[in-house]
């Protein structure tokens, strides 16, 4: 039976994931599936036939990580500031962003077992984060964000495009824009700013090859 409730799904996560510390952002602790849970042993295919979707907050995602390792290093790119983490996942930016000072970071993501996630992991940080499953992409960028943070974003092409595209719009209307990517099919290859790149410890069965070389871009 799959969780409909808040608690519920808290109680889903606590149950097939553990705290663990990400091995490029060791200073945060996240709630992640790894061999030995159940939820990593399901197919995508068999997710759908039980109801859940596909379980992305559940790892810690190469180019959440780069994003996350560039906040922290950079912190003032976000002290003080308004930040929107989104496609969060696990939360491991925007919870990156409010250790780094941020003076507010919502995460948004539109699966409501993100919701639960990122309220645990932003627990087990001690940082205030709140979220949102609202589908920002049917509507102009939110006025308030000073900063917009995006990880792992391009991986299906109709998506990529249209993210980006609301991205370019968020920076249009002032905003910085910051991408965390390790080289996905559908990122674009010019008219960004590379402002750091990392070699991300990942896993083989979530990536090809152990480690990603991952990059952090801005829009110009």
């Amino acid at each position: 039976m799959i969780p409909a409730t808040p608690q519920g799904r808290r109680e889903f996560i606590a149950a097939n994931t553990r705290l663990q510390r990400p091995p490029h952002t060791p200073e945060i602790e996240l709630h992640l599936a790894d061999e030995i849970t159940p939820i990593w042993k399901l197919t995508e295919e068999a997710l759908a036939e039980i109801g859940l979707p596909p379980p992305f907050w559940a790892f810690a995602w190469a180019g959440g990580q780069a994003l996350a390792r560039y906040v922290l290093d950079h912190p003032a790119i976000v002290a003080g500031q308004g930040v929107l983490d989104f496609a969060a996942g696990s939360g491991i930016v925007a919870i990156a962003a409010a250790r780094a000072g941020a003076g507010r970071v919502l995460a948004a993501d539109i699966d409501p077992f993100c919701a639960a996630a990122v309220a645990l992991n932003a627990e087990a940080n001690g940082v205030t984060v709140e979220f949102t499953t609202e589908d920002l992409l049917g509507q102009p960028p939110p006025a308030w964000p000073d900063v917009i943070l995006a990880g792992d974003i391009c991986y299906e092409k109709p998506l990529a495009a249209k993210v980006l595209a609301w991205l370019a719009a968020a920076r249009g209307a002032g905003a910085t824009v910051l991408i965390g990517d390790p080289g996905r099919s559908y990122f674009p290859r010019t008219g960004l700013a590379k402002l750091a790149e990392y070699q991300v410890p990942t896993t083989r069965e979530l990536e090809d090859m152990a480690v990603k070389k991952t990059a952090v871009w801005a829009l110009p």
